[in-house]
């Protein structure tokens, strides 16, 4: 008996112990809030862009359990479809459909708005997802630097696209996902584009920190229309977006960091909580205008409380997209 505990007191058993013990419960405090009230979205319409994977493709699960009608728009259709045939197996919810939608081309983005409306007459949820992170310099095939295009002008023209149908539809919301590393971002008014000078991190934070000025302008100009804006921060999520981490490429630093990430980062599914908890939950039926993260309100960024820069950036993504929506007609 004295043998078996020396050898579990041993350094070698319980350092490696306790090491996993608090790793373990680490883990599970990192996975933030939970959305856990029940809803019923039986006749509801939803879109989710970048819906074939990661928190994306979660949220469409979970509305999909919970009846609604769930518009996937993708930009890879073989992926879109796969996910598609899953999550209708696992919901037992035929009313899940996918739609190509490519966020760097105005020309995807108008046609998926066009052929969206000539299917549906309502949209009561639109959750503008789709994201690209830190991905090395290049353009949208409109000319426009990949992040920026992809995280804020696109959704910009799309949910611009569908404004008529979700007023119609109102009581209805805009979902836009945006990031905690907008508290890093600058919004170069004289350089959007980075044409002067580009980093990948640099880029990503203008680009979510333009997700939320977005919201914030775009909610005050729907007041009264019964259609809200919010936007969140789903938490650091262990999704593909980190593919474009160039240290993960080394397979000796794989080893090392993946512990790391299982331990600090979200699940997919627990990183789709705030934007369900933003999409669903009925005590936001009038909040417009928030950032929440983890299922709660939380404050956010000086830069991004600037409603000067959110009129200004609105105006310069207006003649970006080729739209004069100054009145939201």
């Amino acid at each position: 008996m004295s043998c078996l505990c020396d050898c579990l007191l041993s350094p070698i058993v319980l350092w490696p112990a306790i090491i996993g013990v608090v790793a373990y419960y680490l883990r599970n405090y990192m996975q933030g809030g939970k959305f856990t009230k029940n809803t019923d979205e039986t006749g509801k319409v939803f879109i989710v862009t970048g819906a074939n994977t990661g928190i994306g493709k979660e949220t469409v699960l979970e509305i999909a359990k919970r009846g609604g009608t769930v518009y996937m728009a993708c930009r890879d259709m073989n992926r879109c479809e796969k996910a598609r045939q899953e999550i209708v197996r696992a919901s037992n919810n035929p009313n899940i459909f996918s739609r190509e939608l490519d966020l760097s081309s105005f020309e995807s983005i108008r046609k998926f708005a066009a052929g969206f409306k000539s299917e549906q007459d309502k949209l009561h949820v639109l959750i503008n997802n789709a994201g690209v992170m830190h991905c090395p310099k290049s353009l949208t095939k409109d000319g426009f630097e990949m992040q920026l295009g992809v995280n804020h002008i696109g959704h910009f023209l799309l949910t611009h696209l569908l404004l008529d149908i979700l007023k119609k539809t109102a009581p209805s919301r805009i979902v836009n996902v945006s990031s905690l590393a907008h508290t890093q971002g600058t919004i170069n008014l004289d350089d959007l584009n980075s044409e002067k000078s580009y980093s990948r991190i640099a880029a990503y934070g203008q680009s979510k920190l333009a997700n939320i000025l977005f919201t914030r302008e775009l909610s005050k100009r729907l007041e009264g229309t019964g259609v809200t804006a919010n936007s969140l921060h789903p938490g650091a999520v262990d999704t593909e977006l980190t593919r474009n981490w160039e240290f993960l490429k080394i397979n000796i630093l794989q080893y090392l960091i993946r512990p790391l990430l299982w331990t600090l980062f979200k699940t997919a599914r627990n990183g789709a909580q705030t934007s369900i908890y933003a999409a669903l939950d009925p005590d936001l039926k009038n909040v417009s205008g928030l950032y929440f993260s983890d299922c709660k309100p939380k404050d956010v960024a000086h830069a991004a409380k600037n409603d000067k820069t959110a009129k200004l950036l609105w105006i310069e993504t207006e003649k970006l997209v080729g739209l004069s929506t100054s009145k939201l007609d």
